[in-house]
Parts: C-alpha cells; structure tokens; sequence
C-alpha cells in the first residue's frame, strides 16, 4: 500500500519567520497538522478577522475546524503554560480537547528546569547564549542524558516520579549555589496543569501518525524557530537545544525520511536575530531602526527587540541545502515598500578571501559582502495578486531565486492571512 506523504514547513533564518500565519493558510490542504520540536519559547502569531493569536505549544492548525493537531514527541511541554494558552483558546470559542492529540513520549518543562536555565544562563556572565529562560534547554538536556520526564509518566506514579526529578535538579542548583529562589506558586499552577493535560488526547503520535498517512490522510508538519538555531547546523553555541531542521520531523513524530513530500522553507525579505549570538548583516544604523519600527519586531513570546539586517543569502543557501527545500516562501516583503535600495548580502569575506558558503563559525572575521538593488516604494499591503507587484518587486524576487536557485512559492505582504498571495 503506498502511504501518503508529509510536507514540512520550517524557518530558514533565526526564527520569527511567520510559520505560524502560514501553517495556518495552508492547513485547508491538509487533514493534519503536527508539531515536532521546540518548546514554548516559540511565538506563532497569527492575525485574521481583526484578531490576534499567539501560540506557543499548540500547532497553528487549530483555528481551521475540523483537523487533527498533533504535539509530537520531539516537543518540550510545560503544563502550566500549556494550560493558559489552551484555555484563552477555548475562552475565544475553539474547541481544542476533541481535535488536540498529544504525544505520550514529549517530555515535561518541570519548574525546577527554569530555575536551572536561569542559574546556567548566570553563569556563563558575557557568554550568555540569551535564552528566553523557559527552562528548554535543561528539558533536553535531561532528556539526552536519560533523565527526563515525560507526558506519559503522568498516569503511573506520577508524584514520586516528579520528587525525584525535583530533588536531583535541587541538588544541582546547591552544587551551582543558587539557592535564592521560590517555585511554590509557579509548582501548584504546574501541578494543575498536569491535571488539565490529562483531560486531553494523549497518544502514541508515531503510531498515529503512520496510521494517518496509511489511510491516505495528508500532513503538515510545523517546525519552531530557524535553521541557524539548530543545534547541529545553527551558529553554535548561540542556538536553541532541538533540531529545527528537516530531519527533525522525522525524528521528532517518528516518520521515516521516505515519507517527506514538499519541504517549504520560510524567510523574511530581510533578516532578524533574537537574542546574543552573531549575525553578519546585522543593521546598527536608522537602517535597521525603520526596519524594526515597520515589522513591529518585537518577540512574540518575550517582547524582546529583534535585530534587524539585510538578507543574507550565503546563510539562506545553506538552510536550504541542509533542509532539502522544495519551495521558498518570502514574509514580509512590505516591510521594504518604502526603501530606495535594498541590499543582499551573496557572499561573505571570511579571514581575507571571498566565499559562498557558510563557514564552522560567523563569530568573527566576517564581512558581509553586499548587491543593492533598486528599491520598488509602493505600498504592496492591498494587492491581491501577482500581476499588481511593482517590476522592481519582481526583479527582487527574479533575483532570489536565482541566487538561491529554489522558486518562490508564496509571498506575504502583510500580517492577515488574507495578505498571502501563491503564486
């Protein structure tokens, strides 16, 4: 019997991307959406009919009626916020319990993880990675070292299995000497919160999954933050603890490689960076200012500034290689509307020579190497096809591809789902 395949849809840059708004467009083509990494360090935002949602945990094809929205096992899970994000959801009349599926084996953000994020983050002074200090990190990294607790413990034994995790993490944070803090509060709503999770779905998700592409059934499956935070790949040490790459779908829903379909790679038109770590075309100037100002970009989770900087291609060449990418999407082109040039950045000049390709390491000796191209001023925001596009617009784009030698499959020119336009 031949099975169905599962399309995945990831960030190319350092997140915040806009994989939430368009995993939302696009989960009318599917009966699935699955979730497969990250924590609730991620923010999807989505905004249609004059309301805005953030989603941190729960995958982005919640809002269209009727499909199955998967947790995968390769997702970090805190109850607490797990359970304020599903209840303002379920308070803005969406019905997640019959429609929500959650993995049995996605491991559980315990309080005493973001005790230990915030003392491990303290102590490494100027190195700071700049997480968002919701304990992800220390989650997978009791997970990798076989200490990890997981949404299916929550059913067995479950309070002598937490006692023990807590006391191991209280010792840890002894040995650091951190002791000046205080879980009682954030403990009881964590505890409630493994109550409410336990009123949903809780599921074997790589049986399911499987069995849904057996029945013919089609996936989407949802990554969170960019390729250049993998951990592998991204510009260690500055990335998050999961894979955000293709192959982390496979892993993180238990699919096998020959089930992968289309590959969509998302990027913004510019670039943006949360957080320490490098980021060669990074803007300092009024430059970077108005691009901040016109793409409100802020965290969706945090309400940190982004940096912003011109596009840089060298890194996106290499997303797109290590993911496989079969289809660019481009977010927030109009936010450029109003600049007179616009830069690309095609290669960079490491320790003296030329090269397109991203190197070990872009903590230093790294200068962007840069083609301007004419900017289009014109307000795109209202258009609705893409024969409207400015020509500058489209020799943008007619440039991309090339460079990236990948098409452009959708372009965003505004927050609403209904400013997407395929092409």
């Amino acid at each position: 019997m031949n099975t169905a395949k599962v399309d995945v849809l990831l960030g190319l840059q350092w997140g915040d991307e806009g994989k939430g708004k368009v995993v939302d467009v696009l989960t009318p083509n599917y009966d699935v959406v699955a979730r497969f990494q990250g924590g609730p360090n991620a923010g999807h935002t989505l905004e249609f009919e004059g309301q805005k949602y953030v989603l941190r945990s729960i995958p982005s094809g919640i809002f269209q009626g009727g499909k199955i929205n998967i947790i995968g096992n390769g997702v970090v899970l805190a109850p607490d916020l797990f359970m304020e994000e599903a209840k303002a959801l379920e308070s803005s009349g969406h019905e997640l319990k019959s429609r929500l599926h959650i993995s049995k084996k996605a491991h559980l953000i315990m309080p005493t993880h973001r005790i230990l994020d915030a003392a491990l983050e303290a102590s490494k002074g100027k190195s700071r990675v700049g997480t968002t200090g919701k304990g992800i990190g220390p989650t997978y990294t009791d997970k990798i070292s076989r200490n990890g607790l997981r949404v299916g413990d929550i059913f067995e034994n479950f309070e002598e299995k937490y006692a023990e995790h807590k006391a191991r993490h209280e010792e840890m944070l002894r040995n650091m000497n951190y002791t000046n803090y205080d879980i009682s509060d954030v403990e009881q709503k964590w505890m409630a919160g493994i109550e409410y999770l336990r009123q949903f779905q809780i599921v074997d998700s790589e049986h399911e999954v499987n069995k849904l592409l057996r029945e013919g059934k089609s996936v989407l499956c949802e990554g969170a933050q960019g390729t250049m935070l993998d951990v592998d790949f991204g510009s260690y040490p500055f990335v998050t603890s999961s894979n955000t790459i293709c192959s982390g779908a496979c892993t993180g829903l238990g699919i096998g490689p020959n089930k992968i379909g289309k590959v969509y790679g998302i990027m913004k038109a510019y670039c943006t960076r949360v957080g320490a770590g490098p980021f060669p075309t990074e803007l300092f100037d009024e430059t970077g200012c108005e691009m901040r100002r016109i793409g409100h970009e802020f965290g969706a989770v945090t309400g940190r500034e982004r940096r912003c900087g011109w596009i840089d291609l060298v890194a996106l060449r290499y997303a797109i290689m290590v993911n496989g990418v079969t289809n660019l999407i481009m977010m927030k082109s109009d936010v450029l509307d109003t600049f007179e040039t616009i830069k690309a950045c095609v290669a960079y000049r490491h320790k003296g020579e030329l090269t397109r390709d991203f190197p070990y390491s872009i903590e230093s000796d790294i200068e962007p190497v840069y083609e301007e191209l004419e900017g289009w001023q014109t307000d795109m925001t209202r258009m609705t096809s893409p024969s409207q596009f400015p020509d500058a617009f489209k020799r943008y784009v007619s440039f991309l591809e090339r460079e990236l030698e990948t098409p452009i499959s959708i372009i965003s020119i505004g927050p609403d789902r209904e400013q997407t336009i395929i092409l």
